[in-house]
């Protein structure tokens, strides 16, 4: 249970006591909510529920309350307070040992929750094209997509991430055209390039494959299959890994987009008019009815989209989440209509729109069609890493575009948030290495045994047990690091509503921003306190804490998809 939790129940039942206690006024009964918020002046205490709603039914001022309701509170490890309305707790050593021990107990499973309770989510995201490679905007769909879907598993989902791949229409046969004139090109022609034809150096490498297994594939059939190889091996290198790649020919080729066109006309929903088939969208939240099938017979995108969508549903999913750009903002409301004329529920398609990516480099934003290196997603990952592109691309909201700074992001330093964040792992784990390897007196180059026996390190991590005593975390004589404890395990125990809050959300930029506060309060613990010493019950408390650190950093880690490293 989360400490939040823990203390609106406290205050739930201390105010059902003070109703059956005839305290609280003429209150005959608790209906009223409550919720628990960390105080902004920390010297009222380390979290605060407000009571003025009781006001209503008890017809009581909210000091009043407050003072009747915290009567029957009965501190166990926490101390209680009341300030006008609230009731605040300041948690006590004994409670904040609890936490480092219920990380230290759970490891990997520390945080985890059954929000989910295990519905099947659909995530779409990336969904490229296969015409060339990817660009940088497809990279925050992808850092986002792999961390999201990690995130709903860690809190209860059943979750399957899947790439539409949009194989069909005059984008491939576009690009069947300019592999052909790529290829002739390379034999010694001289060819004459259409406006609108794919002229990226990307497809001379393709062309050369093409040539070098003498191919006689149709151009467009073989460009589809290099370039979705390639992309396929870039999402792996970039630790996105899908479940499924779905092909939209796939849909044609198994008559769903006609099928699904005869479910809507049977539904009522289609009209013909100016020779062309239309969607009454209107009857929903469109602001207009849209083209399912043109004048001269062919579909247009959002007929097999519709028929997409559909064959989701019918595969069993309960719920669908696409990752789109914020261009497609006005492709939602009619996304959303077709799902209701088919018969679903459009509270169940989930779309999240993206804003874009300015690549900053020396200070300054750096226009695309100016740029000499990084173009690509792929030519910025070897740049400045895989690990800083996916904190970088996580590190803000989705709804608000993303100043990539190329030149901090390379950085070796505190000014560098993922080498910020990841240099707290490498010092917990150095930390714990120092703790059991042999020393050398400085003075007398005598050799000196370690701090604590690597088995007694061992039994402290992994066989939790209730000798944890409070001197073994806190030294009341020192105010700093007392202080300065205190406030790293309070950090580390938020971790459970932070990821609680990314789930719900579908914001795992809060990971990255928890990731950044929690490597802060470690290192400012670890300025004031000195872990290693020669009271060995402080320095087995201090290793455990340091222990839960690395712990809590590293399940961080893992649901950002970025490395854990043990050395920097």
């Amino acid at each position: 249970m989360m400490i939040k939790d823990f203390f609106v129940n406290v205050v739930k039942n201390a105010a059902d006591e003070a109703v059956l206690n005839k305290k609280l006024g003429a209150a005959e009964k608790i209906t009223a909510s409550f919720v628990c918020e960390t105080p902004k002046n920390p010297e009222f205490g380390d979290f605060s529920v407000n009571v003025s709603s009781l006001a209503r039914d008890a017809k009581m001022a909210p000091p009043m309350i407050a003072n009747a309701v915290a009567e029957f509170i009965k501190p166990e490890d926490f101390s209680v307070n009341t300030v006008a309305g609230f009731i605040n707790f300041k948690l006590e050593e004994g409670f904040l040992k609890k936490v480092v021990k219920e990380i230290l107990a759970e490891k990997e499973n520390y945080g985890r929750m059954d929000l989910g309770k295990g519905k099947k989510v659909n995530i779409e995201y990336v969904s490229a094209n296969p015409t060339g490679p990817f660009h940088i905007g497809h990279g925050r769909w992808a850092a986002l997509g792999s961390s999201l879907a990690e995130v709903l598993k860690f809190t209860g989902y059943d979750v399957y991430q899947e790439f539409y791949i949009n194989d069909a229409g005059n984008q491939i046969n576009k690009l069947a055209m300019s592999l052909e004139l790529r290829v002739k090109e390379l034999k010694g022609e001289t060819v004459e390039w259409p406006e609108d034809a794919y002229r990226g150096d990307y497809l001379i490498d393709c062309a050369k494959r093409y040539i070098e297994q003498n191919s006689n594939e149709p151009y467009g059939e073989f460009a589809k299959k290099d370039m979705l190889r390639l992309q396929k091996e870039l999402l792996e290198k970039f630790e996105t890994h899908f479940d499924c790649f779905f092909s939209e020919t796939a849909l044609y080729k198994n008559n769903e987009v006609e099928k699904c066109v005869k479910a809507l006309e049977t539904a009522g929903k289609l009209y013909e008019k100016d020779g062309a088939l239309w969607f009454r969208t209107t009857d929903y939240t469109d602001d207009q009815d849209r083209v399912l099938r043109k004048q001269d017979g062919s579909n247009t995108y959002l007929t097999a989209d519709i028929a997409y969508h559909k064959n989701k549903f019918d595969r069993g999913f309960d719920h669908l989440i696409n990752i789109w750009g914020a261009d497609h903002h006005g492709y939602i409301p009619r996304m959303k209509a077709a799902v209701d004329a088919l018969g679903y529920d459009s509270s169940n398609l989930e779309v999240l729109l993206g804003q874009l990516v300015n690549i900053i480099q020396n200070g300054e934003a750096v226009r695309m069609g100016k740029r000499k290196k990084m173009v690509t997603l792929d030519e910025l990952m070897d740049e400045v890493g895989v690990d800083a592109t996916r904190f970088w691309m996580l590190m803000r909201s989705i709804d608000t575009t993303l100043d990539f700074d190329v030149d901090l992001a390379k950085q070796k330093n505190d000014q560098n948030p993922v080498f910020y964040v990841q240099y707290a792992h490498a010092r917990s784990c150095s930390i714990l290495r120092k703790a059991v390897e042999d020393r050398l007196d400085t003075e007398t180059g005598e050799k000196l045994p370690p701090f604590i026996e690597k088995k007694e390190l061992d039994e402290i991590l992994n066989n939790i047990s209730d000798d944890l005593k409070v001197p073994e975390l806190f030294d009341k004589a020192d105010e700093k690091s007392y202080d300065a404890t205190r406030k790293l395990i309070l950090r580390l125990e938020e971790f459970k509503t932070t990821v609680e809050g990314a789930s719900r959300m579908r914001a795992p930029y809060l990971l990255c921003k928890y990731a950044s506060n929690l490597a802060y309060d470690f290192h400012h613990f670890y300025n004031f306190t000195r872990v290693l010493s020669d009271d060995k019950e402080l320095t087995k408390g201090r290793l455990a804490l340091v222990a839960a650190v690395k712990n809590v950093l590293g399940e961080v880690f893992k649901l950002l998809k970025i490395t854990a490293p043990e050395k920097m």
